[in-house]
Parts: C-alpha cells; sequence; structure tokens
C-alpha cells in the first residue's frame, strides 16, 4: 500500500453506524444533525463526511454537534482524523523512515475498516 487508501461508504453505512453508536437516540434526530453537511454546493462525499463525523463522535452527542460544525467549516479536517489518525498525530511534515510511511497508511486503513465493521 503506497498510497493512502479512501473508503468507499454508502448511506446504508452511515444509517448502521447511527443505529450501533447512537442507540438511545432516534435514528431520524441523528440523520437530521448529519444531513447538514451535504447541503452546500461544495459540500463533497457526504457519506464518506458523515462517517467521519460519527467515527470521531464515538457515540457522544455533544461531539457529534461539535465535529459536525468543523466538517461544515472543512470537511478535509474530520476525514483526516477519523480515517488517517496516525498520520494526522504525527503531522504532515514528519520525516518517515522508509517503509514506515506506507505501515501507518496500513494500521490508519485497519483501525478504519475494524471501526466500520464493528457489531
Amino acid at each position: 500500500m503506497t498510497e493512502q487508501p479512501v473508503p468507499t461508504v454508502s448511506r446504508q453505512d452511515v444509517i448502521r453506524i447511527v443505529r450501533r453508536d447512537f442507540p438511545n437516540i432516534p435514528e431520524a434526530e441523528v440523520l437530521a444533525i448529519l444531513d447538514e453537511y451535504g447541503t452546500a454546493r461544495w459540500h463533497r462525499e457526504r457519506d464518506r463526511v458523515q462517517l467521519a463525523v460519527l467515527k470521531l463522535a464515538a457515540g457522544d452527542s455533544q461531539a457529534l454537534l461539535t465535529e459536525l460544525s468543523i466538517a461544515l467549516k472543512d470537511c478535509r479536517d474530520v476525514l483526516a482524523y477519523a480515517e488517517y489518525p496516525t498520520e494526522s498525530k504525527n503531522g504532515w511534515d514528519y520525516k518517515y523512515k522508509p517503509g514506515e510511511h506506507e505501515r501507518t497508511y496500513e494500521e490508519d486503513w485497519n483501525q478504519y475498516q475494524q471501526w466500520l465493521t464493528r457489531q
């Protein structure tokens, strides 16, 4: 893996994660909050960004609002931290040793996939 992988996700993934991570809040309520992202012409990859918000919120309704607010300003901020946490923590100027960058991509990808597929 030499490039950062990008997940391919759907609305069904968003709904499944809402049900899993916010079981005590009506699904329609959480989806209505998430659907604030996707209304502007410049909002891209709605499902991917909404999943990033959900991942960073980790089932916390206040964090959901905070992360959504960040996404509404610049979706890259939630995408980076949700999908590439190690890369984000290291910083973009981090000097990787040979092979370390690829390992980081793989670790970040594996943790995202584990989160996404967790029951």
